[in-house]
């Protein structure tokens, strides 16, 4: 497994990141805030996570554990530094306010109105720090007939109709096996907050970044929203078959594993066709262009499975790989930990953490050339760092922090 440390531990001097300089206050918790704002520490802004005393963001208490520290904490915080504070107080809020005075970036994922309520309306933070940008993330949007409605990822797949595309064709609709909805949502924040500090750059002013899971879900349906509205085409679902190209499928293999290919035009069908012992096929007319081969799919599908269940999964990708097609095997988990091409591009990095000790977890799927991702800081207890923040952003005493512990509003 590959390793990879902060700048100081590889023997040079740290490398400053493409967000240095940014501050970040996060009070998301769950996946897509926090992702969207761990993201922006991978780029070297300085992210805070804002949780309440005592308990935490109310992902902490998710499994699995580690020596009492959740994994599902931990692949969406690193990068951070955590302080806690009580947002019901109003000496909590007033700390929050004084941080804001000087944040570049606030990201939120409240059901909208919950900020309203807490005191911090869009109108308030733009007086506040006019060129505050802040990130709000919800299941709907900031508005319309559904904005105040919970959601979760698995809603929006359902609602989407991401859910109703994804699954055998005569089974029932299913969910993605990850929250790609949540995933995808913490993107296109990124995404979207990046855009606002650049637009900012222009203007000197900051914006409200409005980010859903619904409209994210409804961005990954490829060609699904026009076939319907245009030619009356509901698409569904087709396993793994490519909706567009033949073959394309997942095939079994003499050793019981799947090996998944994709074959596109005719140089490559014909290609396909030789290696299979079968060059005939490529001249039959129920496979001699794509749109026959769509039409004759399930025929087609029967001859190259009889072919992969007479060769190993090695065997199988030697023999695909030697004519160029694209295909690999299906892999597990415990697989793909091992796989040499994430060690050498440094996607299975090892963190220390504090309690949990050595805890590998997903590298950095940006690379820069001159202000690389680093690891900086792993998930951090809660209200670790909440000393150190409170006197480096707002100039505080170890005797004020003390005072406001006493008082439980750190």
């Amino acid at each position: 497994m590959a390793e990879v440390k902060a700048a100081a531990e590889r023997g040079r001097a740290a490398v400053a990141g493409a967000l240095q300089g940014v501050r970040v206050v996060d009070l998301s918790r769950f996946i897509a805030g926090p992702y969207c704002a761990m993201l922006l520490g991978d780029m070297g802004a300085d992210v805070i996570k804002v949780e309440p005393p005592g308990r935490g963001e109310n992902s902490r208490g998710f499994g699995p554990f580690v020596e009492g520290e959740s994994l599902y904490t931990m692949v969406f915080n690193r990068n951070k530094r955590s302080l806690t504070l009580d947002l019901r107080s109003e000496r909590g809020k007033e700390i929050l306010r004084d941080m804001l005075r000087t944040a570049d970036v606030l990201v939120e994922n409240f059901v909208p109105g919950t900020l309203e309520k807490m005191g911090f309306p869009w109108e308030a933070l733009q007086a506040l720090n006019p060129r505050l940008v802040v990130t709000r993330i919800s299941g709907f949007g900031q508005s319309g007939p559904l904005s105040r409605n919970p959601c979760f990822d698995v809603i929006a797949q359902s609602m989407s109709g991401l859910m109703d595309i994804t699954g055998d064709p005569d089974g029932r609709p299913t969910m993605s096996g990850t929250y790609v909805v949540d995933y995808s949502t913490g993107l296109y924040a990124t995404i979207g907050t990046l855009g606002a500090l650049q637009a900012r750059n222009r203007t000197g002013a900051g914006q409200v970044v409005d980010v859903a899971l619904l409209d994210s879900a409804l961005s990954m349906l490829m060609t699904a929203i026009p076939e319907q509205m245009l030619l009356g085409r509901t698409m569904t679902r087709r396993g793994n078959r490519d909706r567009y190209g033949a073959p394309a499928n997942t095939f079994p293999t003499r050793d019981g594993a799947w090996v998944h290919l994709a074959s596109a035009g005719e140089p490559m069908f014909r290609a396909l066709a030789t290696s299979m012992g079968r060059p005939e096929i490529a001249s039959d007319p129920r496979f001699s262009d794509n749109s026959a081969r769509m039409e004759n799919v399930d025929a087609l599908e029967a001859l190259i499975t009889e072919w992969t269940r007479t060769l190993t999964a090695a065997e199988l990708l030697a023999a695909l790989q030697a004519i160029g097609i694209p295909s690999a095997k299906v892999a597990t988990v415990s697989e793909l930990v091992e796989h040499p091409h994430l060690e050498h591009r440094e996607q299975l990095l090892r963190m220390e953490h504090p309690k949990a000790g050595t805890v590998p977890m997903q590298g950095f799927s940006v690379r820069f050339g001159d202000s690389p991702m680093q690891l900086r800081h792993p998930p951090p207890m809660l209200g670790e760092h909440t000393g150190v923040v409170l006197q480096e952003w707002l100039a505080m005493s170890a005797d004020e922090v003390a005072a406001l512990r006493t008082r439980g509003i750190v």
